[in-house]
């Protein structure tokens, strides 16, 4: 019975696993063709990847098994795109090495799903997006151009694009969908709180569409969204924003319009990569910094009353006694 009951409950684990696989393989594919809708380069580099954040948070949820469903998704993606097979299957470990490694590097600092501290967000940004993401653009622009499908001085440009796609798709949809993962239906919210969200967020879109397509220079307008979502909202708020400011910014780096226009494929990632990273890092961290502050209140708050509590249980108080007790005038003068 024993040895027929661990037999089942290794068929249910590793079915459980399989379907977790295929989920991973699937939704990856629906990203990377709605990505591929703002693509810049031969049909197949877009600066924005989304694939690649569902790619970490699959990993971070249940594991570096299911690696796997990252590479069928990559490659059924890529297959279609070409150049040939061989460069297809290159593209394909390297679009399932960035995760798994921005995973491992994540794991060796210690980083948490809830993203509660400062030091989660900030390896998020540094170790999962700018650093992680380096392995995809590097072996599949260099397998490109072995390829002949890219000229050898359209690498920087390519890359530049290829990791600005993947980066962002760490920064905007890894925190949105660890967000989304522990979210509950509110209850007992004040209406004029339902207001202030949703002025938010439509505030953040105007800001953004505008300057994005302003040729003043005016970039900088969206930090004040950022910093209100933050504070009034935690990384509730600011991961949305974040990914509605990285939307609109991208698909105006795609156009060549606002800051955009007038420059050639690198400039415009240098200035898209710069202003959504800028974006990202400013959400999270002050995000995650209003976060712990709430939360070490909260702890001091509950240290201090359980201190009150055992005083009040060490030092008893009948009632209608003063405290400290006061001692009759024969008890004061045997004393003296």
């Amino acid at each position: 019975m024993t040895a027929v009951a661990s037999s089942n409950e290794r068929l249910r684990h590793f079915a459980a696993l399989g379907l977790r696989i295929a989920a991973v393989a699937a939704v990856y594919y629906a990203a990377a063709r709605i990505g591929l809708m703002q693509q810049l380069v031969r049909g197949q580099i877009t600066p924005f990847w989304p694939p690649t954040g569902i790619a970490l948070v699959g990993l971070l949820l249940w594991g570096i098994r299911i690696w796997p469903g990252i590479a069928v998704g990559a490659f059924l993606v890529n297959v279609s795109l070409g150049p040939s097979i061989l460069p297809v299957a290159a593209i394909a470990v390297g679009n399932t090495l960035a995760p798994v490694c921005a995973y491992l590097l994540l794991g060796r600092a210690g980083f948490r799903i809830e993203m509660d501290r400062l030091r989660d967000a900030l390896a998020l940004v540094f170790l999962g997006a700018l650093g992680g993401m380096l392995i995809s653009p590097t072996l599949g622009t260099g397998v490109l151009v072995l390829s002949g499908a890219l000229a050898a001085d359209e690498f920087w440009p390519a890359w530049s694009v290829w990791w600005t796609g993947d980066a962002m798709g760490v920064l905007v949809i890894a925190p949105l969908l660890l967000v989304i993962r522990t979210c509950r239906w509110p209850r007992g919210v004040p209406v004029h709180r339902w207001v202030e969200a949703v002025a938010l967020l439509a505030g953040t879109a105007v800001v953004a569409a505008v300057a994005t397509r302003s040729t003043l220079g005016l970039l900088f307008l969206v930090f004040p969204c950022l910093i209100w979502a933050a504070f009034r909202f935690q990384l509730a708020g600011a991961a949305p924003c974040v990914l509605i400011v990285s939307v609109i910014a991208i698909d105006a780096g795609t156009q060549g319009v606002g800051p955009f226009s007038g420059h050639d494929l690198l400039a415009k990632m240098v200035t898209l990569q710069a202003l959504n990273g800028s974006v990202a890092l400013t959400a999270l961290l002050l995000a995650v910094t209003i976060t712990e502050r709430d939360r070490t209140r909260r702890e001091i708050e509950q240290v201090c009353r359980r201190l009150t509590e055992a005083l009040a249980r060490l030092t008893p108080v009948e009632k209608g006694e003063a405290w400290p007790p006061t001692r009759s005038r024969k008890e004061r003068g045997r004393d003296a």
